[in-house]
């Protein structure tokens, strides 16, 4: 069980240090990379990517929300990003996904609560992640969506079945609260912004999220 602090939801005049503090307990960064095209809102990119990379080991996962990836995925790379992940609803993902290896960078995509597990399915057997959108794509703090665990389950599945290397993260209202339906669903990566960043104590809240999932995918 991994988890995966969005900094979506971290404070952007002190992030170096925000991110230090949960540090210990994380395993990735989750970066939400938004253009105001693909989704109305718009955040950070490359060069936030490239002044973080010095203050942190951490594997920056990039989840790419952008009308046209491919232009961007070059910056990204020379930035110091780990992964990128890249949406289905674009379109094809092939080329997209071969850009990304091609790069240095694990491959990853995502799909919008709306949109069917069977879109994303031909392609698990190129991924390095499957992201589910556990919340419509564009804003942090939405609440979770449950009926997103039938397309994990699904995923679960096929993955165990044919002995893929894809990790299953999710992304979306993630806190200790759900956290064990996801990981009972069958999730590897937890996200968290608002549920860690917005904590009290955010290191512990991580570790607590970490925790709870631990403890339900022991039973699963």
């Amino acid at each position: 069980m991994k988890i995966a602090p969005s900094i979506l939801a971290a404070d952007f005049a002190h992030l170096a240090d925000d991110v230090a503090r949960v540090a210990p307990a994380a395993d990735l960064l989750h970066v939400d990379c938004m253009d105001g095209h693909y989704v109305p809102n718009l955040t950070i990119g490359p060069p936030v990517v490239k002044a973080l990379r010095p203050y942190t080991d951490l594997f920056l996962d990039c989840h790419l929300m952008v009308d046209n990836p491919k232009v961007l995925l070059p910056l990204f790379a020379d930035a110091g990003a780990d992964g990128c992940t890249v949406h289905i609803e674009l379109g094809d993902p092939q080329p997209l996904l071969d850009e990304i290896r091609a790069r240095g960078m694990r491959a990853g995509l995502s799909f919008e609560p709306d949109t069917p597990f069977a879109a994303v399915e031909p392609y698990l057997a190129e991924l390095d992640l499957l992201l589910v959108m556990s919340v419509k794509t564009g804003f942090g703090g939405q609440p979770f969506i449950p009926a997103v665990l039938d397309k994990v389950r699904a995923a679960r599945r096929v993955i165990d079945r044919d002995g893929l290397r894809c990790e299953i993260e999710i992304d979306g209202g993630i806190k200790i609260d759900n956290a064990h339906l996801a990981a009972a669903a069958g999730v590897d990566i937890l996200v968290s912004g608002t549920g860690i960043f917005g904590a009290d104590d955010p290191l512990a809240a991580a570790a607590a999220i970490r925790d709870a999932g631990l403890a339900a995918r022991s039973g699963r």
